[in-house]
C-alpha cells in the first residue's frame, strides 16, 4: 500500500515535471561549478544573467570565472544536455514502438549505422559544398537512415507483418555487422585511426559553441517530431492492430518515428560519439516513476537523460582527474548494473503476478 500511494504521488504530471526540471537545474549549476577550479554557484547564476541581458555587468565579475563559464564548462554542460535528451527520447519512442524495453537506438543498428558515417567523414575528411560544418552530421544521420531502411526491408523479407520481435532481431544483426566493420577500419589503418577510436568511446570534450549549433536544429526537429506523435506512440504500445483499429496508420507513423529517432541519435552520435545504455536505462525508469503516457512520458525523458549525461560527464572528468575518462565508459558502469536490477525486479513482478 505504501509503494502504490507513493507511485501515485510521483505520478502526478505538474510534480513529475517539477521533479524532473529540478534535476536538470541542479545537473547544470554542478556541471558548470565543479572542476579544477571550482566556481561559486552565485557567481555562475550571476553570469548567465549577466550575458544574458547585458554583456557590461560581466565587467565586474572575475574574468577568469567569466572565460572558465562561458567558453568551456558552459557549452561542454549544453552539449552533454542535448545528447543525453535526444538519446533518451529517441530510446523511449522505440521502446514505446516496439513494445520492448531492450529496444534502443543501438539495438536497432541506427547508432552503429551513424557510427560508421561519421568515422568515414572523419578519416576521409569528407566535406560536402555549402553545407561545411554540417556534414558530420547529415552524413551521420543519412548512415543512420539507410541502416534503419535495411533493417525494415531486410525485416520484411523474413515477415511481411514485420513483427517486433523481427525488426529487433534484424537490428541486433546488422549492429554487429556494422561494429566489426569499424573494427575491421581501425584494425587495417592502425595508428591513423587513434583519434577515431577516442571519439567512438564517447566525449564531449573541448566541443565548444559550435558543435551545439550542429546538433540543436536536429534537436528540435526530431523532438517535435516524436512529441507531435505522442498519441499514436500511445495507441501503438498497445498493439498493432488495435491501433489500427483507432484509425492509426500504423506503417505510416512506424516510419515517420523511426526516422525521428534516426535523426536524433545521427546527430547525437556526430558531436559525441558512441554513447550506449542513455536510450535504454533512462526511458525505462521514467517510464516505471511516471507512468506509460508518451505525452508525458517524452518530455520527461528529454530532461532526465540530459540531467543524467550531465552527470556522467561530470563524473569522466573528475573521478580520476585531471586524466579524463570516455563518458561512454561511465554511461556503461552506470547503466549496466541499473538495468539489470531492472530487468530482476521486472522478473519478480511478473513472477507474483
Amino acid at each position: 500500500m505504501q509503494r502504490l500511494s507513493i507511485l501515485k504521488f510521483l505520478n502526478n504530471k505538474y510534480l513529475a515535471f517539477c521533479l524532473a526540471g529540478t534535476f536538470l537545474v541542479l545537473s547544470i549549476l554542478l556541471g558548470i561549478s565543479v572542476g579544477t577550479v571550482a566556481v561559486p554557484m552565485e557567481t555562475i547564476i550571476q553570469i548567465i544573467i549577466a550575458k544574458v541581458f547585458g554583456a557590461n555587468a560581466l565587467a565586474l565579475i572575475d574574468p577568469m570565472y567569466s572565460s572558465i563559464v562561458l567558453n568551456i564548462r558552459l557549452p561542454r554542460v549544453i552539449l552533454a544536455g542535448l545528447v543525453g535528451a535526444a538519446l533518451a527520447i529517441a530510446g523511449a519512442a522505440f521502446q514505446g514502438l516496439l513494445r520492448n524495453p531492450l529496444a534502443d537506438p543501438y539495438t536497432l543498428g541506427v547508432s552503429s549505422g551513424a557510427s560508421v558515417g561519421a568515422v568515414l567523414t572523419l578519416f576521409f575528411h569528407l566535406s560536402i559544398p555549402f553545407v561545411g560544418i554540417f556534414t558530420l552530421p547529415l552524413l551521420s544521420i543519412l548512415f543512420s537512415l539507410l541502416t534503419i531502411f535495411l533493417v525494415l526491408t531486410f525485416a520484411r523479407k523474413i515477415e511481411r507483418s514485420m513483427r517486433v520481435e523481427t525488426i529487433i532481431l534484424t537490428g541486433i544483426i546488422f549492429s554487429s555487422f556494422l561494429g566489426a566493420f569499424i573494427s575491421l577500419m581501425i584494425a587495417l589503418t592502425g595508428d591513423e585511426l587513434r583519434q577515431i577510436i577516442g571519439w567512438l568511446l564517447g566525449s564531449v570534450s573541448m566541443r565548444g559553441w559550435e558543435y551545439i549549433k550542429i546538433i540543436l536544429p536536429f534537436f528540435i526537429i526530431g523532438s517535435a517530431i516524436l512529441i507531435f506523435n505522442a498519441k499514436e506512440l500511445n495507441a501503438m504500445s498497445f498493439g498493432e492492430e488495435r491501433a489500427q483499429h483507432l484509425g492509426v496508420n500504423v506503417q505510416k507513423r512506424k516510419l515517420i518515428i523511426l526516422t525521428a529517432g534516426s535523426i536524433l541519435t545521427g546527430a547525437a552520435v556526430a558531436v559525441s560519439g558512441t554513447i550506449g545504455f542513455v536510450g535504454l536505462v533512462i526511458p525505462h525508469l521514467a517510464r516505471i516513476l511516471w507512468g506509460p503516457d508518451h505525452r508525458n512520458l517524452l518530455p520527461l525523458s528529454i530532461l532526465t537523460g540530459s540531467g543524467f549525461l550531465i552527470l556522467a560527464d561530470l563524473l569522466s572528468r573528475t573521478i580520476i582527474s585531471p586524466t579524463e575518462l570516455p563518458i561512454g565508459v561511465i554511461t556503461a558502469l552506470i547503466g549496466a548494473p541499473v538495468f539489470a536490477i531492472i530487468l530482476l525486479q521486472r522478473k519478480r513482478m511478473e513472477r507474483r503476478g
